[in-house]
């Protein structure tokens, strides 16, 4: 039965905050607030408060116009959100009781069939399409119908429960498809993170431990910073080369001259040999630009934002045609402190996702991911995100029963859990197609997660990208495909063969990125 909504007792409300009518507009304002009051199940004193409250920020006047905007911009949002709020509730109402979720379920099965009904033959609704003709029944039924405990596994928040077909079916599972400077007689086991000391390598001062307000740094504060990468680069290579100095990127002059800056693009467009352009260090250019003519040079290897030594005639100070090319120089490898000679053997497993198949959320790469964890008893594991992958075709049409969070930390779950009999260390490196991430880089390390008091030591949230120091051996971590992008942008010219992969690897190292 609706409630009683009075406009008196409206008007009432309204007074309470100094708040008076005009006479001509007092009935239709009065009727317009009880029939609101009506709709989205309101007290007087409520409707009260959502006016005051929408009204006081902007300054609006209590019209039949201005109620409606009240109606358009909160009380019709917030109904919606109630309303999502009680279905999910429904839906984990009964997680603890089996009984009653098992009703829930089949009463969801019956309205689907119901809905099936009214189709036009041939064509079946989208979530038929997910039963197999086999077993026409629901996935969700022939989840709940085989245990409890099952209930709280990934798989019970796929509608397509059933494990791929295509993973099942293959027929190289275990197969070793290639190795690398293999010895023979060595056993491939570990100790189960006996003797492993896994740390950051960078000093505490620069860790990313925890998420933080990007987007939000000064435009003169990034500036510094790239302009303090070219500086330090260009101390390197001019000590390396014998440079004796850098001249500004605008001077003219009939001479060679050498000039420190970072390449850079005069379009929005793709980088090529027409475009390139020299955007020089702030200490001798002033971050004045210049555009580069190539064509002298026999071979290069250019991409937008390395930061190079370029010797060159500019000689009207608007293009400098470049003769040489000075890159970076690789950083010395680490040095460790302790001796290595008496430490013992250990084995690193590395992992990347996403962990699921693309027709299923069920997580079965990752449940054989974590027998061969517990049958070789690595000393580490890294485990690279994504692990709940954004671009996963259920994710995108939003076709999961729980929320991501819920379904990612069941994942961290049933990973950390699952490998407790192994003892193995666990390095967990979010992904940018995370969906329960901010998709940004870098990115902060996973905290939506609190593993128990045992499991805690054995478990690592990382940022992406990190270096890692295991045993006094570095890691350089990201889930970011450097030479993915690298290679897109990349321009070269090369009088014979070139190893263009090789070629992108010698980028990362001598860049310094």
């Amino acid at each position: 039965m609706a409630p009683t909504v009075s406009a008196a007792s409206i008007l009432q409300e309204l007074r309470t905050f100094d708040l008076e009518l005009k006479a001509e507009e007092d009935e239709i304002v009065l009727e317009r607030m009880v029939e609101l009051c009506l709709m989205y199940k309101l007290k007087e004193d409520d409707i009260a408060c959502e006016w005051i409250a929408f009204s006081t920020t902007k300054r609006l006047p209590l019209t039949v116009d201005n109620l409606n905007l009240l109606e358009h911009e909160t009380l019709s949002k917030k109904a919606a959100k109630a309303l999502q709020t009680s279905v999910r509730k429904t839906q984990h109402s009964g997680a603890l009781d089996f009984n009653s979720l098992q009703d829930l379920i089949e009463a969801e099965a019956e309205e689907e069939n119901l809905l099936d009904s009214y189709t036009t033959p041939g064509k079946s609704s989208q979530k038929r399409n997910l039963s197999t003709p086999e077993n026409p029944r629901s996935k969700r039924v022939l989840s709940a119908s085989r245990s409890p405990h099952l209930l709280f596994s990934p798989s019970s928040f796929s509608p397509s429960a059933t494990p791929s077909q295509k993973y099942g079916s293959r027929s190289n599972r275990g197969e070793v498809v290639i190795s690398f400077n293999m010895v023979q007689g060595i056993s491939w086991s570990g100790h189960g993170g006996k003797n492993t000391n896994v740390k950051l390598f960078i000093s505490t001062d620069e860790l990313l431990t925890k998420t933080y307000r990007f987007m939000f740094q000064k435009l003169l504060d990034v500036r510094e910073v790239l302009n303090s990468k070219i500086e330090d680069l260009g101390c390197v290579l001019k000590e390396h080369f014998h440079i004796e100095e850098f001249s500004s990127v605008s001077l003219p002059a009939q001479e060679p001259i050498t000039v420190l800056g970072q390449i850079g693009c005069d379009s929005n467009g793709k980088l090529n040999a027409k475009s390139v352009i020299l955007e020089g260090d702030q200490e001798h250019s002033s971050g004045m630009q210049v555009p580069v003519d190539v064509s002298e040079m026999k071979e290069y290897s250019l991409f937008p934002g390395q930061v190079v030594v370029m010797e060159g005639i500019n000689s009207t100070g608007r293009k400098l045609i470049v003769s040489r090319l000075y890159e970076g120089v690789p950083l010395p490898f680490y040095e460790p402190t302790e001796m290595l000679e008496d430490s013992v053997p250990q084995m690193v497993l590395v992992a990347c996702g996403p962990y699921t198949t693309s027709d299923s959320i069920t997580y079965e790469p990752m449940r054989d991911l974590i027998d061969v964890i517990n049958r070789d008893r690595p000393d580490i594991c890294i485990l690279l995100g994504p692990f709940l992958d954004a671009k996963h075709e259920q994710v995108e049409n939003c076709q999961l029963t729980a929320s991501f969070e819920n379904v990612f930390e069941h994942c961290l779950k049933m990973i950390i859990e699952g490998t407790r009999s192994a003892a193995s260390q666990l390095v967990f490196v979010p992904s940018m197609r995370d969906v329960n991430q901010e998709c940004v880089y870098p990115q902060p390390p996973f905290s939506c997660y609190e593993p128990s008091k045992d499991d805690k030591p054995r478990v690592h949230f990382v940022s992406d990208p990190c270096t890692l120091n295991i045993n006094s051996i570095v890691f350089g971590v990201t889930t970011t495909d450097l030479l993915f992008h690298m290679g897109a942008e990349e321009i070269s010219s090369f009088s014979g063969a070139s190893d263009r992969f090789s070629r992108l690897l010698k980028h990362i190292l001598t860049q310094r990125r």
